[in-house]
């Protein structure tokens, strides 16, 4: 599975869902009929999209086992995630595109040739993402996921260049 968004809550009173998507377009996930939503290392259940919209930089969404305000509130706070082979294939090297969860325990380095740990996870801010990244001293680093900073993501050799100072 392939996390592309989580559901930030309920919308309305008819049932609809508020989601923050991780996909490139804001729309990106209408393309996919059916959606699961879980948890991280949790199980998944599939739900059947009805229709959606795009409200801002949010998506809006009428999920077929969801018929009441009530039913999207116990929603809130799940991953949405479709299985990997139902998205477009993407090269290994990286160089045409990536899926967050590629990103995961990647190592990150700076252009000064140091270690600042592995890619733990990633974050959204609204402003810009942001990678969480964790050293074996056990501090989190947040790196702000923007072009000036992220030099290069090589997904082949397992490595994000940053511009990023080890004392930042």
């Amino acid at each position: 599975m392939v996390i592309m968004g989580r559901v930030a809550g309920p919308y309305a009173v008819a049932g609809w869902i508020k989601v923050f998507p991780y996909t490139e377009y804001v729309d990106g996930l209408l393309d996919y009929p059916d959606w699961w939503l879980g948890s991280e290392g949790g199980k998944w259940h599939k739900f059947k999209v009805i229709e959606g919209e795009v409200h801002g930089s949010v998506l809006l969404a009428s999920l077929e086992q969801c018929a009441d305000r009530d039913a999207a509130a116990r929603l809130k706070g799940l991953k949405i995630a479709i299985p990997r082979r139902l998205l477009p294939a993407l090269p290994e090297s990286g160089e045409e595109g990536y899926y967050w969860s590629d990103l995961i325990g990647l190592a990150v380095i700076n252009l000064q040739g140091e270690v600042l740990g592995k890619v733990a996870g990633l974050l959204e801010t609204g402003a810009n993402d942001v990678l969480q990244v964790q050293n074996p001293e056990e501090t989190e680093r947040l790196i702000p996921f923007i072009d000036q900073v992220i030099i290069k993501v090589d997904l082949a050799a397992g490595r994000i260049t940053v511009d990023w100072g080890l004392d930042y």
